[in-house]
């Protein structure tokens, strides 16, 4: 049977991956976005002629769905990857550490840096190597893991509080978007295992390097109509419904438009009100919220030479600098990004302004003498979903109830967390099923044998 229409509703990068999966396939698709751009949860402002971020996104050497999704956009030069693992550490003292790796192969990658990781005491830096392999030999389909948070495992395995707050969770925290404390077992193991222990590039990290209104919004709206793709902006999906000879009506105010086969790819709250968890009682309010807080300061001058860094005993989690990204030309803009941000979320700009600049100094002495020029604070109450114990049983399948009616999104059960690689997997498989679907087989080729027969 041959699809002469797939809907796509939502143009994030799940819903632009699969869009671009299917129209690949050479099956006609339309992408419906109720904003005047595309890109989700990955956006950028304008600000007096400046483009700042909504987040600091940050992808790793294992996220492989990601690397290719950037390459079909044709974006592979507008991202910057670390030749190596390589992320400075600083302390308001002065002190500065880092976690590197070294060309051996995993986990060996990490020994040297590990040992001489200067914010940990020797018996810490030797109880690591009790966790590391106990993690190496977790089943992580064992379900059980899923019941468990991150820090009772690690204590459970000799770390120490020192060593969870001065190491675990600088990963973990900007990863999963809640603490160690927090953060369920199974999604932080399969972190570490698939970024830190099974290939020694796992972890080197990659980010943008133009604003990712330009990354993933831009060169997607290019690339998707170049593949055929209808893209439909600043167009709300109001409902759905199945139409009686089969296929869906997507109603969006001003017209009905009919589709073989649907994929929601929209936040949890909204794919509930169109229908499509309609036996997943109240999903979005059970998955929970995360948010993520990013403050830019734009200075007069040149602070610091890192392009990135981790920061311990400061309000300063993680910080970038995002000064030709941004479009200064004389200066630097520096961004903050604070994961697991709920402290922060209800704070207002004028307190959290001083509050992070006073900080900034404390790193950074020569702040004190920089003209702060602007300041830019981003907020995304619900930036990803609450990584706790449990969690992974609720996360939905890309395949519904409904026949023909698919879902995509980070939030999905792509064994990955909420992250970009997550999203982009999920619309490739949510594709990969439509495809199954109007093929018989699973196989693009098969579809192809039945267009050709049409």
């Amino acid at each position: 049977m041959k699809p002469t229409r797939i809907g796509v509703i939502g143009g994030g990068l799940a819903g632009i991956a699969a869009a671009l999966t299917l129209a690949d396939a050479g099956v006609d698709v339309t992408l419906l976005e109720r904003r005047p751009r595309l890109g989700g949860l990955t956006s950028s402002i304008e600000r007096d002629g400046l483009s700042f971020d909504n987040g600091q996104h940050v992808f790793l050497g294992c996220c492989s769905a990601y690397q290719a999704f950037i390459e079909r956009l044709g974006a592979i030069e507008q991202v910057f990857m670390q030749p190596r693992l390589n992320v400075p550490v600083l302390t308001p003292s002065g002190s500065l550490g880092s976690i590197t790796r070294s060309g051996l192969p995993a986990p060996l990658h990490l020994v040297s840096s590990l040992a001489r990781y200067r914010y940990l005491s020797i018996k810490d830096r030797i109880l690591l190597v009790r966790a590391v392999f106990a993690l190496r030999r977790l089943d992580l389909s064992e379900p059980s893991l899923d019941t468990l948070t991150f820090g009772d495992w690690l204590r459970q395995h000799g770390q120490s509080h020192r060593a969870i707050a001065r190491l675990w969770n600088l990963i973990i925290q900007p990863m999963l978007n809640v603490t160690a404390d927090q953060s369920s077992l199974a999604l932080a193991a399969q972190v570490f295992r698939v970024g830190f222990l099974e290939r020694s590039n796992g972890a080197d990290m990659g980010w943008s390097v133009v604003p990712l209104a330009t990354l993933h919004g831009s060169n997607a709206e290019r690339t998707l109509q170049e593949a055929g793709v209808e893209v439909l902006l600043n167009t709300s999906a109001n409902s759905v419904a199945p139409r009686s000879n089969g296929g869906f009506s997507v109603h969006t105010g001003s017209e009905a438009l009919a589709f073989d086969a649907l994929i929601v790819s929209t936040a949890p709250r909204v794919a509930e009100t169109l229908g499509a968890l309609a036996s997943e009682h109240h999903l979005a309010e059970r998955l929970g919220t995360s948010p993520i807080v990013n403050i830019h300061f734009v200075l007069d001058r040149k602070v610091t030479n890192l392009t990135m860094a981790a920061c311990l005993d400061s309000p300063i989690e993680f910080l970038f600098d995002r000064t030709d990204a941004c479009g200064v030309t004389a200066g630097q803009c520096l961004v903050i990004s604070l994961s697991a941000a709920d402290k922060y979320i209800g704070i207002g700009t004028s307190e959290l302004v001083p509050m992070f600049f006073d900080a900034l100094c404390e790193l950074f002495p020569r702040a004190r003498d920089a003209q702060l020029l602007s300041a830019v604070v981003t907020r995304e109450h619900a930036a990803t979903f609450r990584a706790t114990p449990g969690i992974e049983s609720l996360r939905p399948s890309t395949t519904t109830a409904v026949p023909g009616l698919f879902l995509a999104g980070a939030w999905c059960n792509t064994g990955w967390p909420a992250t970009m690689e997550g999203a982009v997997r999920s619309g490739n498989e949510a594709a990969a099923k439509v495809l199954s679907l109007f093929s018989g087989s699973g196989s693009t080729d098969a579809l192809h044998r039945e267009r050709a027969k049409t």
